[in-house]
């Protein structure tokens, strides 16, 4: 091919001769060009108006709502039980033959899920948390009334792990036949508990397997509602952002309290954080009380628990709250109640 070769256009430069591109594909080329850019503008606006901010929709859920626990009422037993003396087994045993026997509240093959309180990292002494030897008689009084499987969970506010190691309550259950469930975060369903603050929240799905519920708080002082007794408990079924509703916790106390009605409460007053609640950390603030609580009425079991924290029923303003909604009885008093002392 010459250079004269009418497809080429070149020119030389001293002895060599440059190349340039044929015409018609440089043409090509811009056409090209102009036609990706054509498409990926296409695609750009397509993206725009199919793009959402919102996550990915899962299938929904079912919302659901708590069962009620309770065993039906008797004439024959008292409604609260209090108990005093320095053996905590013998103490919880005294306490339930006196509201009728484990066998009035558990049947056999049921499965029987034990809240007590396992809030914080902290030690049997320290007082924050249920007495480990409460959780591991009322699990082996249920075992023995029956129980298929029996189970211990709370949602710890500190890391359930070392929540329920430190405190003595892991060990405990096991040795008693108890199983320690530990909510992560798949083991929550959206739940209506029906109040005037609380209404769809997520709560442990334990709560909705079990057949009993048996309340095991622990008596505290609280510095935002003075007190955190058998009603306060219920704050461990829940997931989410528990702190949104301390703005107004004693309407979301009542309402918790009105959710969750459990078949017993025994409420642990051997050891008593009087001081720096909920969480104490110093054994400066725990007083021995050697009590236990046991009942149907947990107003009335609240009330009755102010005296260890010094507290009167007016600067705990959920308890009246909780008896005009109907809930139980600040009287104590009024209601069937017996005293009972085990050992010396």
């Amino acid at each position: 091919m010459s250079e004269t070769d009418p497809t080429l256009k070149g020119r030389r430069q001293g002895s060599r001769i440059k190349q340039v591109e044929p015409e018609w594909s440089r043409r090509r080329f811009l056409l090209e060009t102009g036609r990706t850019a054509a498409i990926a503008a296409g695609v750009g606006v397509v993206g725009y108006w199919a793009y959402s901010a919102d996550p990915v929709r899962h299938q929904r859920q079912a919302v659901l709502t708590i069962p009620d626990f309770r065993v039906a009422p008797s004439t024959l037993h008292p409604v609260l039980v209090m108990v005093r003396g320095t053996s905590v087994e013998a103490m919880v045993r005294e306490s339930v033959a006196a509201l009728g026997g484990m066998q009035r509240f558990v049947q056999r093959g049921d499965t029987v899920l034990l809240k007590p309180n396992v809030g914080w990292d902290r030690q049997p002494e320290q007082a924050a948390n249920t007495n480990p030897e409460v959780v591991a008689a009322v699990a082996g009084l249920c075992r023995e009334a029956g129980a298929g499987r029996v189970w211990v969970t709370d949602c710890s506010i500190n890391d359930p792990h070392r929540s329920f190691a430190r405190s003595g309550i892991e060990v405990a259950a096991q040795q008693a036949g108890a199983v320690v469930k530990l909510p992560g975060s798949a083991d929550f369903r959206p739940t209506d508990m029906r109040g005037t603050v609380l209404k769809v929240w997520p709560v442990a799905h334990f709560f909705h397997q079990a057949d009993k519920v048996i309340n095991l708080p622990v008596v505290k002082q609280h510095s935002l509602s003075g007190c955190t007794l058998a009603m306060k408990n219920w704050y461990g079924v829940l997931g989410g952002q528990r702190n949104r509703l301390h703005q107004d916790i004693h309407v979301s106390i009542v309402d918790l309290a009105a959710a969750m009605r459990p078949t017993l409460t025994i409420m642990d007053a051997t050891r008593v954080l009087k001081h720096n609640g909920p969480s104490g950390g110093s054994l400066d603030d725990v007083v021995r009380v050697n009590t236990l609580l046991a009942g149907l009425d947990e107003v009335a079991m609240d009330t009755c628990a102010l005296q260890w924290l010094d507290l009167t029923l007016e600067q705990v303003p959920y308890l009246a709250m909780a008896e005009a909604r109907g809930l139980g009885r600040t009287d104590w008093r009024s209601v069937h109640w017996v005293e009972r002392q085990v050992g010396a």
